[in-house]
């Protein structure tokens, strides 16, 4: 991200988490709640087509993070398969935004919209 790739054209950071989003981010992030995730799937691989690396995560990208990377991941996949879509990698934040905030939340750069009060001990 502190580099000279371009979000959603290099890259995109897809964040799946519902109502647990507030109190911070990944800056450039794209929300697509899990929630609805299934339902507009085909809406985000429109949107970042021609974007060859897509990063997902959730609060600890254990469940919601990966489900929709394999979900996403699999939709590409059979358009690449017909010839509508390019070479493209999907990757999983380890850790999700729970470590990634703690690591970066300083970071004006990397986390935007990062409320203390939200993350209470985990701010530590």
């Amino acid at each position: 991200m502190k580099s000279d790739k371009v979000p959603l054209k290099d890259y995109c950071v897809v964040d799946v988490r519902d109502d647990d989003r507030i109190g911070g981010h990944i800056k450039g992030s794209h929300n697509s709640p899990s929630s609805v995730f299934l339902d507009k799937v085909n809406e985000l691989v429109e949107q970042t087509k021609d974007v060859p690396v897509v990063i997902f995560h959730c609060a600890l990208s254990q469940v919601r993070g990966p489900k929709a990377a394999r979900i996403y991941s699999e939709t590409r996949d059979l358009l690449q398969i017909d010839g509508k879509d390019s070479q493209h990698e999907v990757y999983i934040l380890r850790g999700g935004f729970q470590d990634f905030q703690a690591k970066f939340r300083k970071d004006p750069e990397l986390v935007e919209q990062w409320d203390a009060e939200i993350w209470g001990e985990w701010s530590i």
